[in-house]
């Protein structure tokens, strides 16, 4: 299989510079409610922004607030460093106040040539939908006009069925993770998530097929103490998945901003494209900005820890994260509830504290064992 930790830590890695040598154009973009479908028409192709081995955010420091979530900084610092010059353009959803300082700081200090914003309701009525549909419709509209490409029914459907083909493939990688002794590792299976939103899709199915067909029909020879469930913000480093699995457990199911579930289902294609991307990213993003959706949050993961037959959950927050800031309190006291144990980590974007983290999942991982 190919090297993911090349792709993952490299943001103009091989595969891109592959695409782009074919007259592809890569739009980064930052949250799940930008949907990738939509970056994916013509020669188009999403790359999920990211600030791979990031050192410091010297520069961010001085054009972003003391309390802006240390993601959001991490991107500007790149951008500052012109580690996107590759990009084509970018597209941002109004997804919390952080990454809306973001898009005005790239705006104020990158100038790029096309740049978009998806504002984004906070219910999922009606209305909010009919708005949502505006939004796509417009951004559309802008790229169509920017990058010359003709965007109708027939090149979204085809975009949305060359995504439902992908998502069933990483769908059928994920049902590994049931097995009692499954061959995957959540570091692994996040390794390969985050890989596929770095490069044209495409280019990873032949590589996520053949591991596929490797690891189905093994079991894994580690007897692990405990099945894990990650729940939490922006998750790009690996290393914290690394970290809690080498304490005994495995992570088989996970909840990110970027996760898999319950993101990895198909596009449902009985209604017209826009509608149908745009119930699909309502329906199964479940992100806590949404209002009066804590109820279904919870009842999806409770769910899910049936499904995966969930032992103990790990809710992480990314510092200063107002949305998960939020969510959690309530969450982790449901969850309680539940009778299912919870452990709460706060981190940064980068890996900060490896010997804190390590005894802290271990005390978890003790009080699961007994």
């Amino acid at each position: 299989m190919i090297n993911l930790d090349n792709i993952i830590e490299n943001n103009f890695n091989s595969l891109v510079e592959k695409a782009i040598s074919s007259n592809r154009i890569p739009i980064g973009y930052t949250c799940r409610y930008v949907p990738e479908v939509l970056l994916s028409v013509g020669n188009l192709f999403p790359v999920r922004l990211s600030a791979p081995q990031i050192s410091g955010t010297e520069m961010a420091d001085v054009y972003l607030s003391s309390v802006i979530c240390s993601y959001t900084k991490s991107l500007l610092e790149y951008a500052i460093e012109g580690h996107y010059n590759f990009l084509g353009g970018f597209v941002f959803a109004a997804g919390c106040d952080h990454l809306r300082r973001l898009y005005d700081n790239m705006i104020y200090l990158i100038k790029p040539s096309f740049i978009h914003i998806i504002d984004v309701p906070h219910k999922r009525t009606e209305s909010a939908l009919s708005w949502y549909i505006y939004e796509l419709k417009t951004l559309v509209k802008s790229m169509s006009s920017h990058f010359g490409i003709n965007i109708n029914d027939d090149s979204l459907f085809s975009a949305i069925k060359n995504h439902n083909n992908f998502m069933e493939l990483i769908n059928k990688v994920s049902e590994l993770r049931k097995k009692e002794k499954t061959p995957i590792t959540g570091e692994i299976f996040h390794k390969l998530f985050l890989a596929s939103h770095s490069v044209p899709k495409e280019m990873m199915i032949e590589h996520i097929e053949a591991y596929y067909n490797d690891v189905k029909d093994k079991e894994s020879k580690t007897k692990h103490k405990a099945r894990l469930m990650l729940i939490g913000s922006h998750l790009d480093n690996t290393n914290y998945i690394k970290i809690i699995e080498s304490m005994g457990g495995i992570v088989v199911c996970d909840r990110f901003c970027t996760g898999s579930m319950p993101g990895i289902t198909p596009i449902d294609i009985n209604c017209d494209p826009f509608n149908a991307i745009a119930k699909h990213t309502f329906n199964n993003t479940l992100c806590p900005r949404m209002m009066e959706d804590f109820d279904l949050r919870v009842n999806k993961i409770l769910e899910l820890i049936k499904e995966f037959r969930i032992d103990g959950v790990v809710v992480e927050l990314m510092k200063f994260c107002d949305i998960w800031g939020v969510e959690i309190t309530p969450l982790i006291s449901a969850l309680r509830k539940s009778g299912i144990p919870v452990l709460r980590l706060e981190r940064e974007y980068r890996l900060t504290g490896e010997g804190q983290l390590r005894t802290r999942v271990q005390a978890f991982m003790e009080s699961i064992v007994k």
